[in-house]
């Protein structure tokens, strides 16, 4: 284009010698810091996953002042077909005794043989016995200074008990720890199995799009090194910042970066392909395929990133951490897309795109037989029509978000239900349901007194102290209903207003944790949502200098995630059988869906325009349709495929997360990038761009 002066990577890459330099020297830096750096490491803390400010977030920190806290507890219980015999009882016992601590043993002599009778929690070795007569319970401490020693500990205590328990008995580990533990287990060796998913998915991908046996190895290297060392940077950066993070982190952190690194690729070199058909010199067609792609992948990488930022604002740590690390992420992978993958590109010359290797002379924009010249005719023959049925189609869709019930309970987190939760559905068949996670009032005020007021709430079975020192004593309330239950949140509700008026008393336990989340997790959607939306419109307006398109572009964007949203709730009911869904998954997908999908807009309709400055906005727009329908297509296709790869993790809300997204991306590659943007172009015509004016030169 006359007078275009490429950006600053276009420079770099236009010599062959400058190529080698740009290539090697940030690989090598990304190379080493692989090797020679490590991860940051941050010592989990309980309240990492629980909204700051909140009561059981307060009764968690409180709790961690008592002067025998030894992290959480596991519960053993031992089941058999009929009832136990005295020999059972005498050799479950032997079991029990042996696992408790001999201080922790005469606290539960000193306590009584009936100390756990009343279905609350006793310390010690003696033993609890079902009414029924089939099961007995123990309590164990877990001490474990990480999850990793958490998840050590309670598999050495499983086998431990299977080795000596007797032939005609069943034993099994629940309770916190063990619930804990095999949610940690999920993750054990998750990185490599995510990577592992995530690169054999862009690989497949790569090979069907670009048809040849060495093209798609080039931005699979450059991508994986970036996710690689973005890893590196992003927990280094969170340690640095102080920020909390978890062990979903760096998975989710991993497919971003392949997802986003890869479409930033896609688009790249589908423009350096149409240079190579105009210009001999492959260092000139790179430097014009940067100066036209680049606007559009900053603009994308910026609009992401910002959005991407807005969860610090999110009252959970982890939250937190997960928005600055994928921010990073996306830095890193943009950086990669526009400065390593050029020069890399040109190193290897137009053979690398054998057997279709592009030729000067061949045409730039496929013929009007394309599949995406036929689309974009067929729009345009009834554009109206388009926007009208694809609008109703997504609020057909949407209708499904009506009927979305969030907040997951702890036997439903797990596709695959692990020991615990096996465990704790058959404890509560001989024992009070809430046995396995009392409600847990920590006080600095008199315990006798906070004891006094939840004794007489209804739907509780027992209360007892059950650590005191310090000033500070826990009281363990077992309610009747079983954990998750909306009758277990009741008793919740009843306890916090059975001690409103006690200084310094705070009520935690997994049902007031979940409690919590969803509270605070409705707070964090009413803050953050908005929030992005503002911050994409903004970029939107500065990328486009106009008002009319971005508000068209944004609303197709929330009436995707609307969509995918009811579509996902729908096959979550109908086909997984999930009882609902998790309550930080509706804020997590609408960022990456909001931010992610208007990238597929901006690709467009960046070329929309520049297309209708040369030929007006309707054939600019059809031009624009046919040269990016199938780049972002690919692109759209392969980002859905990345996030299902969550799915090879058994968490229902990685799950929930890669489905929603995975839909939600489809129906925004294949629908509303389509049809619905360029069939509302084609009818508003040159007021789309409104208040710009976008008209060919002498038009």
């Amino acid at each position: 284009m006359p007078g275009l002066h490429p950006p600053a990577p276009a420079r770099l890459v236009a010599g062959c010698r400058t190529a080698w330099v740009v290539a090697l020297v940030p690989l090598l830096l990304a190379l080493a810091a692989i090797l020679l750096v490590p991860e940051g490491e941050h010592e989990a803390r309980a309240s990492d996953t629980l909204p700051a400010g909140a009561d059981s977030t307060a009764a968690v920190e409180l709790a961690g002042q008592l002067p025998d806290d030894e992290g959480q507890v596991a519960l053993v219980l031992w089941t058999a077909d009929g009832e136990l015999s005295e020999a059972d009882v005498e050799a479950v016992t032997g079991q029990a005794t042996a696992l408790v601590p001999a201080d922790d043993q005469d606290a539960g002599q000193d306590a009584g043989p009936d100390a756990g009778r009343d279905g609350g929690q006793p310390q010690g070795p003696p033993l609890v016995v079902a009414d029924d007569g089939t099961a007995a319970l123990a309590v164990v401490p877990v001490a474990s200074s990480s999850n990793t020693d958490n998840i050590d500990q309670v598999e050495e205590l499983r086998d431990r008990l299977r080795e000596d328990v007797p032939d005609e008995l069943a034993v099994q580990v629940t309770g916190p720890a063990a619930i804990q533990a095999d949610i940690g287990q999920v993750f054990d060796g998750a990185d490599i199995r995510l990577l592992g998913a995530t690169a054999a998915v862009v690989a497949v991908l790569l090979i069907i799009t670009y048809r040849g046996p060495v093209l798609w190895l080039v931005p699979l290297a450059v991508v994986g090194i970036a996710d690689r060392f973005s890893a590196i940077a992003a927990t280094n950066v969170l340690e640095l910042a102080g920020l909390a993070w978890d062990e979903s982190t760096v998975g989710i952190l991993s497919v971003l970066v392949f997802g986003a690194g890869t479409d930033y690729a896609l688009l790249l070199i589908s423009r350096y392909r149409d240079e190579l058909k105009t210009t001999d010199s492959r260092h000139e067609a790179m430097a014009h395929a940067l100066a036209r792609t680049t606007e559009a992948v900053l603009s994308s990488a910026t609009t992401v990133v910002l959005g991407l930022l807005t969860l610090l604002l999110s009252a959970i740590p982890t939250t937190r951490g997960l928005g600055v690390a994928c921010a990073v992420g996306v830095v890193v992978a943009a950086t990669f897309a526009l400065v390593v993958l050029p020069a890399a590109l040109v190193l290897f010359g137009r053979w690398v795109f054998w057997p279709r290797v592009p030729r000067v002379g061949d045409a730039v924009l496929v013929d009007s037989r394309s599949l995406w010249r036929r689309v974009g005719d067929a729009v345009a023959g009834r554009p109206r029509t388009f926007v009208v049925a694809t609008v109703a189609g997504l609020a057909v869709l949407a209708t499904g978000t009506l009927s979305i019930s969030t907040g997951l309970d702890p036997a439903d987190q797990f596709l695959q239900e692990p020991e615990a939760i096996t465990a704790a559905k058959r404890l509560a068949e001989s024992f009070p349901a809430g046995t396995t996670d009392p409600v847990q009032v920590v006080t600095r005020a008199d315990p006798e007194q906070v004891l006094a007021a939840v004794e007489g709430v209804e739907g509780t079975t027992s209360a007892r102290i059950t650590s005191r020192g310090d000033g500070v004593a826990q009281v363990d309330v077992v309610p009747d209903a079983e954990p998750g239950s909306d009758a277990a949140e009741a008793v919740v509700a009843d306890i916090r207003s059975a001690v409103a008026d006690l200084d310094d008393t705070h009520v935690g336990g997994g049902d007031a944790e979940a409690l919590d989340e969803q509270a605070y997790a409705a707070d964090d959607r009413l803050l953050i949502l908005p929030l992005i939306l503002l911050l994409v419109l903004g970029a939107l307006v500065l990328l486009l200098r106009s008002v009319l398109a971005p508000v068209l572009l944004v609303a197709t964007v929330v009436a995707t995630y609307a969509a995918s949203m009811g579509a996902s709730w729908w096959l979550f009911r109908g086909v997984f059988d999930f009882a609902a869904m998790d309550s930080g998954v509706p804020l997590l997908a609408f960022l990456f869906l909001v931010a992610l999908g208007v990238d597929y807009n901006i690709f467009l309709v960046t070329r929309a325009r520049e297309e209708a400055a040369e030929h007006g906005t309707r054939t600019g727009m059809l031009r624009a349709l046919t040269a990016t329908g199938g780049v972002i297509t690919s692109a759209g296709i392969l980002l859905a495929a990345v996030f299902a790869v969550l799915g090879v993790l058994p968490l229902v809300v990685l799950a929930q997360l890669g489905a929603i997204i995975f839909v939600g991306v489809l129906l925004d590659t294949l629908v509303v990038r389509t049809v619905l943007v360029p069939a509302l172009a084609l009818t508003l015509g040159e007021r789309f761009w409104w208040p710009r004016r976008v008209r060919p030169a002498g038009g």
